[in-house]
Parts: structure tokens; sequence; C-alpha cells
């Protein structure tokens, strides 16, 4: 089973940061990490790998120092690691995000599975998954907190609000998952020392063929109008002593208010 998994590097959610002027977050210069959900995604087809054989490759879409986020995936114990990243590529929302990732897969053009985490933490649209799967027709499984491949189909437990639903799939087919799939394993020495030394190949807009009108801000369907932080209402006031008092004092400054 060969899979590919998207990945995303996310700004640390601490030092986001915008461009005032395009609306968009800044990503260069600040400190970052790998989308907490796509690890999941990793760890999700290391296992699969590790029950049915075939190989693990992962991809990412932005600048050269998400390069990083790919080499972390490589120290956990992926086969390759491919960065898609062109200045055409900048600003893109999801559609044009998934178009991109969707363009390099057919251009990695074998691959049986492709993974992603359920949605990124500094968007948090869950569209990237499900934009993919549309741009190459393939049919898609959302939430997934359990994958097993059984008699040549895919069998996913999803993770929906009341219930959990468990659904069969032809393969190919795009699947995005939750965090409660599993705990991602931590880089070993010798994946360390691997991600040191590799070389990460890079995809540029017209390797793989994109369209431009496609891809980018000119892409983008999606416009941002404004950004601003709400302003803080009322006063805050903390709670001191022992939980006994704390939640008696509570509960009295909320009769006050006559909220119960």
């Amino acid at each position: 089973m060969d899979i590919i998994v998207c990945i995303k590097q996310v700004p640390d959610t601490t030092e986001v940061k915008i461009n005032p002027e395009t609306n968009t977050l800044v990503r260069e210069g600040v400190p970052s990490i790998v989308n907490p959900f796509d690890e999941n995604a990793i760890e999700a087809a290391l296992q699969l790998k590790e029950q049915n054989g075939g190989t693990v490759t992962v991809i990412t879409m932005g600048p050269p120092q998400a390069a990083e986020a790919l080499k972390t995936a490589i120290a956990m114990g992926v086969d390759d690691a491919i960065l898609i990243s062109d200045r055409a590529f900048a600003g893109s929302d999801t559609w044009a995000t998934s178009y991109t990732l969707s363009q390099a897969i057919k251009k990695i053009g074998k691959y049986d599975l492709i993974l992603c985490g359920k949605q990124a933490i500094d968007g948090d649209t869950a569209q990237v998954g499900p934009g993919i799967g549309e741009w190459l027709g393939l049919p898609q499984v959302t939430f997934a907190s359990k994958i097993t491949f059984e008699n040549g189909k895919l069998k996913v437990e999803r993770m929906l609000e009341e219930v959990n639903e468990v659904v069969e799939c032809p393969l190919p087919a795009v699947v995005t998952v939750v965090k409660q799939i599993n705990e991602p394993r931590l880089p070993s020495l010798k994946g360390l020392m691997r991600a040191k030394k590799a070389e990460i190949k890079s995809f540029s807009a017209q390797f793989i063929e994109s369209d431009l009108d496609n891809t980018g801000l000119k892409g983008s369907p999606t416009s941002v109008v404004k950004i601003f932080t709400p302003p803080v209402k009322g006063s805050s006031q903390m709670l001191s002593g022992e939980p006994e008092e704390m939640v008696n004092s509570l509960l009295g400054k909320l009769k006050e208010q006559k909220l119960i």
C-alpha cells in the first residue's frame, strides 16, 4: 500500500502574526510546528505500512522553511518527503491549496491512499482534505478514528458528534483523521540522524503543471476584508484560596449577576 500524507507547517499558536496589507498569515521568521492533526495522519500511515507493507510519502505546500516539517516526518519514519514551494502559491486559500496539492499528487502518480489531518489549527476549516478528494475525483471519508484494510477495501470508523459510523471505501481514496485515532510516535535517534542528512525534493508550480488561475491569491475565491482583535468587555477577576472557597465565591458572584 502506497500512502501519501499531506501535512502543514503552522505558526506556533502564541506567535500568530498577520500581514496588514494582504490579511494573510506571516510565516517567514515565525516559530512553527507540524500541525498536530497531521502528526496523527503520519502515524496512521506508518501503522498501515507496518501492517500491509508499501511506502509512505509526505508532502507539504509552503515557503522553504516548511522543509523543517518534512524533516520531522522523516524522523518519525516516512520513506520520502516533498516540498511544494513557489511564490505563485503565496496567499492560497483552501481552494487553491487543495488544487495545488492535488496537482502534486498527480505528479507523484503512484498511490493507494491519501491521508490528511482533520483540520489545521491555524485555519480550522477542515476543507483541504475533502478538496483534494474533489479535485482528484476520489471517494473521501472524514473524521476517521480507526482505519483498517481488509479484502482489498478500506474500512473506516468515523467519529461523529453522537455516534461512531463504520464505512467501507474502495481505493484509491482520501481520508482525514481525528486526534483520537492514535498517539503519534516520537522520532527515533536513527530517524533524527536520517532527517538531518535528508535532501528534500522540491516541486515548483511549473513542474506540477499548475494553472496559475487556480493558485495563490489570484486563484483564491476567499476574500478577507478585515482582521481585528475583539475588544475586551467588562473586567476580569482571579479567584484565590482553597477550592471550596473559590467555588462558593464564584457561585455568589454568579447569583449577584442573576446568571444562576
